[in-house]
């Protein structure tokens, strides 16, 4: 317990010669703008995911199947947008590839641009309201958004913090653990990174239930854009974090 609550500690107050620097807690405040997208998507957006692909390709699936609820074309929409949204942050990886506080200041700003355009979708929609016929709109920004964000996090490679998907880390937890007879690196980094998925979903499904669908996108582009100014405020020539991965 103490070598978990001293890695959760590290991770969310990293010291100043952590390899990674400050990255650790900005990528869990991605993490949480992961869970607050896809309570958007999903529960506002027609049963569809802007940020966990292995849900759409499940889905779509099931869409072909016949199962009533679902649209093979938001999942197919959806995966188009964040391909394109991922070729879009390899791009940019690779301008940045020697600077990853640059990296982060940059894709997080385009991010935050392309959610302030669905902030501004959502509100000009009928009373905040989503309706079928404008629903790929918001698909389409919101899936070009989150495909940026996990190209990027893959390239600045900080380990248990993928900030969209939780498979690996989840099994990471069980099998890495000392019952399993492995040595359980990053216990707490990697109980965290599910947490903060977890409180982003439970946040943004309470908002979009109870009718404040703008007030999640406006959060979510709060904090898109407070990780995108301290990354640019913490990336200086002198840190030496801000190197390749």
């Amino acid at each position: 317990m103490r070598r978990l609550l001293s890695d959760a500690v590290r991770t969310l107050v990293p010291r100043g010669e952590e390899r990674h620097g400050p990255l650790p807690p900005l990528m869990l405040i991605l993490t949480v703008v992961t869970g607050l997208v896809d309570a958007v998507s999903y529960l506002a957006l027609g049963h569809v995911f802007v940020a966990n692909m292995t849900g759409n390709v499940v889905f779509l699936g099931f869409a072909l199947a016949g199962a009533e609820g679902l649209s093979a074309l938001a999942s197919v929409v959806a995966m188009v947008s964040f391909l394109v949204g991922a070729l879009t942050g390899g791009r940019l990886a690779t301008r940045f590839a020697t600077h990853r506080g640059h990296l982060l200041g940059a894709a997080t700003a385009v991010q935050s641009v392309l959610v302030a355009v669905t902030v501004a979708a959502a509100a000009a929609s009928d009373g905040g309201r989503v309706t079928t016929g404008v629903q790929y709109t918001p698909i389409v920004l919101l899936g070009l958004a989150m495909g940026l964000q996990n190209a990027v996090a893959r390239r600045l490679g900080v380990p248990d913090l993928t900030t969209t998907v939780l498979t690996l880390t989840l099994t990471g937890l069980a099998a890495d653990s000392t019952p399993a007879g492995g040595e359980a690196p990053r216990p707490g980094r990697r109980i965290l990174s599910v947490l903060a998925m977890f409180l982003g979903a439970l946040v943004g499904a309470q908002l979009v239930l109870h009718g404040h669908l703008v007030l999640t996108l406006a959060l979510t582009l709060v904090l898109l854009a407070v990780t995108s100014a301290i990354s640019h405020r913490l990336s200086t020539a002198e840190a030496t974090w801000v190197g390749p991965a």
